[in-house]
């Protein structure tokens, strides 16, 4: 999970948004940076589960208006013996709900 992961997350095909997430895992817990910048959300909480390849993040988003929104998501790692391996979940952001997919950079 230790990287920079890059890919793109939305309610549909149509509308879609682009997404970095830098990661680190210790061994225990996931730690990093929903899109760094100004507008970052740090990872709040992070778990992997190695025995499932499955991932849960949660963290705090500010929307435009400045209210703060939970944003939680659920992947399953995907191609295990590739460096660019990928994750593909579902989102949740305040009541929104999604899908993602993002790469390994």
């Amino acid at each position: 999970m230790t990287g920079t992961w890059a890919g793109e997350w939305g309610p549909d095909k149509t509308h879609r948004n682009q997404v970095t997430i830098v990661m680190t895992w210790d061994g225990k817990k996931i730690s990093g940076l929903i899109n760094p910048g100004p507008d970052s959300m740090p990872v709040k909480v992070g778990t992997l589960d190695s025995s499932k390849w499955t991932f849960h993040l949660e963290a705090d988003a500010k929307d435009p208006t400045c209210a703060v929104k939970p944003f939680i998501a659920d992947g399953k790692l995907e191609n295990l013996g590739s460096y660019k391996r990928t994750v593909t979940g579902t989102y949740t952001y305040g009541t929104a709900k999604g899908d993602f997919k993002i790469t390994r950079d």
